[in-house]
């Protein structure tokens, strides 16, 4: 009797062992590879250095965007920008142009 009580304590301390061990490794191999682990962490940091960098060129892409619309203003055209619009809506040479034709690929 007294053998099988030490057997029964010693499958209990084993068991529970056991269980602690495997919640541990559970819970450690999500925080690594989980929706929210460090794998995803540094996808993540990746992620918003590439969006960084785009948002940067973008802004970059707008400012010129609205310098070219400043110069197109009503109560302030300029003329060489004026000029090279109607050059190109309307597809318009002058004869003292140079013209280089580029063939598309």
């Amino acid at each position: 009797m007294v053998s099988r009580a030490r057997l029964k304590a010693w499958l209990t301390g084993v068991a529970l062992y056991s269980i602690a061990t495997a919640a541990v490794a559970y819970f450690g191999v999500n925080a690594y590879t989980g929706k929210y682990g460090l794998n995803a962490r540094q996808e993540l940091d990746q992620e918003v250095i590439a969006l960084t960098s785009e948002l940067a060129r973008l802004k970059k892409e707008r400012a010129e965007g609205e310098q070219r619309v400043s110069l197109l203003r009503a109560d302030r055209v300029d003329p060489d920008m004026l000029d090279e619009r109607v050059r190109y809506q309307l597809d318009y040479v002058h004869p003292r142009d140079l013209v280089k034709l580029i063939k598309p690929n």
